[in-house]
């Protein structure tokens, strides 16, 4: 009898990265992934030693197919938007995926094409090299975490966005005006969390460059490479 067939790494991704599609990682499993590829957990056990190690992998593939063709071009701040706007299209195209990014980080070649970029972007603004370090890490959480709270906007049904556009209108147009008066005043024009996302994501990391921008020493303004 022939034997179970032996499944690639890549093919593994591969068919994780679909299972994904559809549900997330709550629900994700070792052996939900097994089933689907018609072959046991032990199986899968000798390329990744568990889920999280195998989650990590997906989501660095997401990392690396956005950094594919990634050309650095512009000054740092520009650099640092391009590469943003990058890996939001790339994740926006499979949401489920940037959850766990948030959520399990990576570490693989995709990831350290990231790392590599922002910290050369960050060398050529002039800051210290001290300050490097702390000003990536700060960038690295801003972008998980507008990435990742984007799209949990996005995998609602449109049964469950309309159900949260009634529930905002009814809390802010409802709102009693003697308890939240500044509520009150502005709820025609307050915008819930689903609207303009794209031009909020800018807008908040053009603010935090800006702010590094405040701290490059003026005798620093010379790039290096």
């Amino acid at each position: 009898m022939a034997g179970r067939r032996r499944w690639s790494t890549e093919e593994i991704l591969d068919a994780a990265a679909e299972l994904l599609r559809t549900s997330d990682a709550e629900s994700f499993s070792v052996r939900k992934l097994a089933a689907t590829l018609g072959t046991d957990s032990s199986s899968l056990y000798r390329h990744f030693r568990n889920k999280t190690e195998l989650l990590r992998a997906v989501a660095d593939r997401i990392l690396l197919a956005a950094m594919n063709g990634h050309r650095a071009e512009g000054d740092w701040k520009q650099r640092i938007t391009a590469l943003a706007l990058r890996l939001r299209e790339a994740f926006g195209e499979q949401p489920q995926l940037a959850a766990i990014w948030g959520r399990h980080a990576s570490s693989g070649t995709g990831s350290r094409l990231v790392m590599e970029e922002i910290l050369q972007a960050l060398r050529a603004s002039g800051l210290r090299d001290e300050e490097i370090p702390v000003r990536y890490h700060r960038i690295a959480i801003l972008l998980a975490s507008l990435i990742a709270s984007e799209a949990g906007v996005s995998i609602l049904t449109p049964e469950e966005r309309e159900q949260g556009r009634e529930l905002f209108r009814v809390a802010v147009l409802g709102a009693d005006p003697e308890r939240f008066p500044a509520l009150a005043h502005f709820a025609r024009d307050v915008r819930p969390l689903g609207a303009d996302r794209r031009a909020a994501f800018e807008e908040i990391l053009a603010a935090q460059l800006a702010h590094i921008e405040t701290t490059i020493p003026p005798s620093q303004g010379l790039p290096r490479n």
